[in-house]
């Protein structure tokens, strides 16, 4: 593969291959459910074309769309925390072609090797930190009497 996938290119380049070793393509159709919250999380995604919603069930409501993914982004990270469930849903909004990856090889592959554990577990914590301080922006938005101005990352 010529491109280089925003998850990957923070990993070491054996950790990479590694990885790579137990993905394989899949497309998306726009409209598809790729996944609900509280299913158990098999699998995971590193989005090569297109873009996913990620929404919250809200009771009594149409589900909230929190997130859009795209290009590079890691799709899925509730396959690496017992108990293994989806805490938010995902939707195709555009046609997607990603990598999939089997959730239980890759923790397989990251207990086996310690090298690849920590570069997966360092690559999938900076996006979880990403993801939290970009909900933080949203909730701020929508709730603080002026707007969040900018998020964590950006006010440094």
């Amino acid at each position: 593969m010529s491109t280089m996938h925003g998850i990957l290119e923070e990993m070491a380049p054996e950790a990479r291959e590694a990885l790579l070793a137990h993905s394989r393509q899949v497309t998306f159709p726009a409209g598809t459910r790729i996944f609900k919250e509280r299913q158990r999380a098999e699998k995971f995604w590193i989005i090569e074309c297109g873009t996913v919603d990620l929404d919250i069930h809200v009771p009594g409501h149409k589900d909230a769309v929190i997130d859009t993914l795209g290009y590079g982004e890691l799709l899925g990270w509730s396959w690496m925390f017992r108990p293994y469930t989806w805490h938010l849903g995902a939707t195709a909004s555009r046609e997607v072609r990603a990598l999939e990856f089997d959730a239980a090889a890759v923790r397989e592959l990251c207990q086996e090797d310690s090298a690849v554990g920590r570069s997966v577990s360092t690559a999938v914590a900076a996006v979880i930190a990403d993801r939290l301080d970009s909900a933080r922006t949203r909730l701020l938005d929508l709730f603080a009497p002026y707007g969040s101005g900018t998020p964590l990352a950006h006010a440094r």
